[in-house]
């Protein structure tokens, strides 16, 4: 019997200001062959933000974001790539909805009820984040206290808001905030990385994680952006260990490998 492997969503940035890749794949042809290069590598749905959430970037409306998913999104469903919409902006969400996409990602956590009754009459996964902000990351400190009680409250609160909505609660999935997110300390996103069992125990839903390129990597390890993927490879494989269910990366290839190894390991062990 196979070890179950999480599932992994490949991230592709229709962004000028990404930290991560700083505008690489603004153009739509880009952003669409990169797509299809993660989908190649091993990447089962394809995470398309069409606005950065890094502290340094430039708000982007809703008409912009559906402006640059557009093309995008006429290409990868023709070829019916599993699709994922990155915004927390109840219009784009809505438009996302429209075009079939199978997943919406808030950054978030679907706090407008406007765009509830839509959630409700949809089939989407929806990915609930927790974060200390409101949208846009920033630098400001985490919440005084135990974070894991911090995210698992809001957790109760929003689970509640959607499942009154209509929302089935079997296709939300839960993301517990990485890096920024979760403030600027990196120990708080190794706290919540090491108590991701708490999380998915108090819930029983499945747990996405995204700690690609994070900032808590690079202040550890002193690198940057573009030279962090070890340090995120050693990170993702921590967060499927401690039960994620799904993994959000930048790099599909090393990680769809290193989820290989381990469970193959895992069937080795278990039928000796």
């Amino acid at each position: 019997m196979k070890s179950a492997v999480p599932g992994i969503l490949g991230i592709v940035n229709i962004t000028s200001d990404s930290f991560s890749d700083g505008g690489q794949f603004l153009a739509p042809d880009a952003a669409i062959a990169q797509a299809r290069k993660l989908v190649a590598e091993g990447a089962d749905v394809v995470d398309l933000g069409p606005a950065s959430s890094n502290p340094d970037a430039t708000s982007v409306s809703a008409e912009e974001e559906i402006r640059r998913l557009a093309p995008v999104l006429d290409a990868l469903l023709a070829d019916g790539i599993e699709i994922s919409v990155d915004s927390y902006l109840p219009e784009t969400q809505a438009y996302a909805l429209s075009r079939g996409v199978g997943w919406l990602n808030d950054i978030r956590g679907f706090p407008e009820p406007s765009i509830y009754p839509a959630l409700a009459a949809s089939d989407a996964k929806l990915i609930v984040m927790y974060s200390i902000q409101q949208g846009q990351a920033d630098r400001r400190e985490a919440p005084e206290g135990d974070i894991v009680g911090h995210i698992c409250s809001f957790f109760d609160e929003r689970l509640s808001a959607l499942e009154a909505a209509g929302v089935n609660r079997a296709r939300i999935v839960l993301d517990p905030g990485m890096g920024f997110f979760l403030g600027s300390s990196p120990q708080t996103s190794f706290d919540v990385l090491a108590r991701l069992g708490e999380i998915k125990g108090r819930f029983g839903l499945p747990l996405l994680v995204g700690v690609s390129r994070k900032s808590f990597l690079r202040a550890v390890t002193g690198r940057g952006p573009g030279e962090v993927g070890a340090a995120t490879l050693a990170a993702e494989l921590i967060a499927a260990m401690k039960g994620a269910d799904f993994i959000r990366t930048h790099e599909a290839a090393p990680l769809k490998d290193a989820l290989a190894v381990a469970a193959a390991l895992k069937d080795f062990a278990r039928n000796r």
